[in-house]
């Protein structure tokens, strides 16, 4: 009632005018509201509508560099990010990404991308994901939608896998990356675990994987790294694939594969494909995750791929129109840049060959600080066998580091990862890769 009489004030004021001598003065706006709001909130003990919001916890692999950002030491070391870096410790842009870029600049339209996003890039992205000869591809069967990146479109699934499978549960290697949790969970979906990782051999528990695979109520979901395990740089052979891929097949999983490292693991984009590869001859159907953040550099454009692979032509039609109405209230339409990007360089023979060979070189420099640093450990009389270190692929190696051993290695050296022991190979060049073996061994010399 307040508020009306108000208004009706106002109004006077405005039909009769408020210059006038011995006319009524509208109160301001400003006044109004604010002797509302007193009104409204009265006696009320409520004195903000966020006042019992405590902080975050903060995120395991974002906290590092926030860390990081705040030691004032000059000889302070990041192996916890997740992004590559040169020898120099610098961010790098791919030459084949700047040639794209002079290409579009200035060409290209910025009206909003439809809601599955570029058509183009899409059917260039399962192409490098499937194969270009793939049957699923030719018989037009994968539902394919631009997504926000690697994490993006495994939201997209969590969402699917929840509106149209309410009844079924997601399985997570142990460990995974972290954030797949938080978004299966935030998508209301059961999330489970299965063995993964042995810290005894560091490498594969493939027997106690295969118990669990045998163990889970049939027709579940599983999320598989297709290449390059984060965080533990662990990949099953070629022979283990095949084997998981029939267990899965009898009964009855289905499997979405996070792929943010094609190329970027082996070098090779065939090669670490070849899971998908293995389940699609098995007549798996199939779900991928793409990011072209890693392999591309394209990290901050946000440029990723969700498909899947369905029964029928028909079926991969209903399928990414509900993928798109998932799409629509969350975020509506992808962005354009990075589409533009990553179109550009896969459908022109020339900037594709450069992106090969500048992957491969990401990939090479990689394995090449894996080699130093255990060359390093092994010349510095370290008694612990870090075989595990040049086993490993791709980005990360999971050191085996204790948290205390962390803890240790911050406080003391400046050294600075996660807290389960993966470090960022990525962080590690010629110019500290000593320094970084000398740490290590001080901190686990008294091991065995």
């Amino acid at each position: 009632m307040m508020m009306q009489e108000a208004g009706r004030h106002v109004a006077r004021a405005i039909l009769h005018g408020s210059g006038r001598t011995g006319a009524r003065v509208a109160p301001s706006w400003s006044g109004l509201m604010s002797g509302s709001a007193r009104c409204i909130s009265g006696s009320s003990v409520l004195s903000t509508w966020w006042g019992h919001v405590g902080p975050a916890p903060k995120d395991p692999i974002l906290g590092v560099t926030e860390s990081y950002l705040a030691d004032p030491s000059d000889g302070k070391v990041n192996v916890g990010v997740g992004a590559y870096r040169d020898d120099n410790g610098q961010p790098v842009v791919l030459e084949c990404v700047r040639m794209a870029e002079q290409r579009i600049a200035g060409i290209e339209y910025m009206e909003y991308l439809p809601m599955a996003g570029m058509k183009r890039f899409n059917g260039l992205a399962i192409k490098l994901a499937y194969g270009d000869d793939s049957p699923v591809i030719k018989e037009r069967r994968v539902a394919a939608v631009q997504a926000l990146s690697g994490t993006g479109a495994c939201r997209l699934m969590a969402d699917l896998q929840h509106r149209f499978r309410p009844e079924s549960q997601v399985f997570f290697p142990v460990p995974t990356w972290s954030n797949h949790l938080n978004i299966w969970r935030d998508a209301n979906v059961m999330v489970k675990s299965f063995r993964y990782y042995n810290p005894k051999t560091k490498g594969l528990d493939f027997e106690g994987m295969m118990e669990d695979v045998k163990n889970a109520p049939n027709g579940s979901f599983f999320v598989l790294h297709a290449c390059a395990h984060n965080p533990t740089g662990v990949d099953p052979s070629t022979e283990e694939w095949k084997e998981v891929s029939s267990l899965f097949k009898e009964k009855n999983h289905f499997v979405v594969f996070d792929m943010a490292y094609q190329g970027f693991a082996s070098g090779d984009t065939s090669k670490d494909r070849q899971a998908i590869r293995i389940f699609l001859e098995d007549g798996h159907q199939v779900a991928c995750a793409q990011s072209f953040a890693k392999n591309m550099g394209l990290y901050g454009q946000r440029i990723g791929c969700l498909s899947i692979v369905c029964h029928s032509e028909m079926e991969a039609a209903n399928v990414q129109s509900q993928v798109q109405q998932i799409a629509r209230p969350m975020y509506s339409n992808p962005p354009l840049h990075g589409a533009h990007l990553v179109a550009t360089i896969l459908s022109d023979p020339g900037l594709k060959e450069l992106w090969l060979k500048e992957v491969k070189m990401m990939a090479d420099r990689i394995k090449l600080m894996r080699s130093l640093l255990r060359e390093h450990l092994e010349g510095i009389g370290s008694q612990i066998n870090w075989e595990h270190i040049t086993k490993q692929i791709g980005m990360f190696c999971f050191s085996g580091l204790t948290p205390a051993q962390v803890d240790e290695l911050t406080k003391n050296y400046h050294i600075y990862m996660t807290r389960n022991g993966r470090i960022s190979m990525a962080g590690v060049t010629t110019k500290n890769v000593e320094y970084l073996a000398h740490a290590i061994h001080t901190v686990t010399k008294a091991q065995k």
